[in-house]
This record gives structure tokens, sequence and C-alpha cells, in this order.
């Protein structure tokens, strides 16, 4: 199975799709935000540093951020490849992630785009800001993410493109969850054969 990374604006379903990707292939899941807490949590040496940066309210180095994630890839199970969730979020960052790779003898894979339209994505994290009672989900904050997310993440998507592995799944076209699940479970398995 090759690795895949998902992608998409804040609110497009990345860690969803992941988990379904990942229960039906069997396939290790790396989230960013669940590795970062657990290393900060139990303490590690890697973990101390991030929080040093994440306390002071700056963004972690991509160096620190990769060796972060290649140990947690490396503690992965061999041969049913991983699921990045959440990383890459630069050009730089996926640059240094192929050579992470590439050093295991390992590949990228694929990359999976949702596209998802910004009124769809705002209703969605609204719901999840009043579901989850998330006070970062109010519109004002969701609108930076997205201008975030536009100005330096958005560029990663010619970058894939480029590698040719670009898989771009659209949520007008397919209309449901399921719809989307159906469409990049037949993209997935027409690049493992």
């Amino acid at each position: 199975m090759k690795n895949i990374i998902i992608f998409g604006a804040p609110g497009s379903g990345k860690g969803t799709y992941s988990a379904e990707i990942a229960e039906r292939y069997g396939m290790g899941h790396i989230s960013t935000g669940d590795v970062l807490r657990a290393e900060i949590k139990n303490e590690t040496e890697l973990g101390k540093i991030a929080k040093g940066y994440i306390d002071q309210g700056q963004l972690i180095p991509d160096e620190l951020m990769i060796d972060i994630l290649a140990k947690t890839y490396d503690a992965q199970p061999q041969g049913s490849g991983v699921i990045f969730d959440g990383f890459p979020r630069t050009i730089a960052q996926a640059e240094a992630l192929k050579q992470m790779l590439a050093q295991r003898g390992h590949e990228l894979g694929m990359m999976i785009e949702l596209i998802v339209s910004e009124e769809v994505l705002m209703a969605r994290l609204l719901r999840r800001a009043q579901i989850e009672g998330r006070a970062d989900d109010n519109e004002e904050t969701i609108r930076k993410r997205f201008a975030v997310y536009h100005s330096q993440t958005e560029p990663l998507s010619k970058w894939f493109a480029a590698e040719g592995i670009r898989h771009t799944f659209d949520w007008s076209i397919c209309k449901t969850k399921e719809g989307m699940l159906e469409a990049i479970f037949q993209e997935i398995e027409r690049q493992n054969k």
C-alpha cells in the first residue's frame, strides 16, 4: 500500500476520511496534532522542545516537526502504508517529508485533495463549534484560518501535481460523505494495482 497525504482546507474532513481509509486498508494514521500532543504529554525530549515553541506562540520549525514525524513513522507497522493527516502544510515541509521517506526507501505515494466550498466549510465548522463547544471555531477565526490556508498551504496543491501524485475529490460532485469515500476508495485501489 502506498503512503497517502490527505489535504484540504480546515473543515474539509481530513481527519474523518483519514480514519475511514486507515480502517479499510489497515494503514497507519499519523495526525500531526495528535502526535505533538502525545510527545508533549509524554514529556519526551522532542516534546519538550516542541512545547517551548508552542508556549511562546511560535510555529514548530520544520526540521523538528520532521524529526517527530520520522520517529512516529518508524514506529508504524511496515508494509501497510501510512496516511499523513495535517502534514505537510508548506512546500518546504513536503520536500522534507519526501527526503525523509526516501532515506527509508519509501515514497510519498499519493495525495488526496478534498475540495469543498468555503460556504460548506464555514457551516461545518460553526456547527462543530456548537456541538463540541470549541471557542476557536468562530467566524472571525475561521476566516483567518482560511486565509492562512490559501496563502501558505494551498500552493502545495500545485507542488503535488508537479510530483504527479495529486488526486482531487470535489464535494460539489460527490455530494455526500459516502460518495466522497467511494470515489476515494476507487482511486486508492486503482493506484495500488
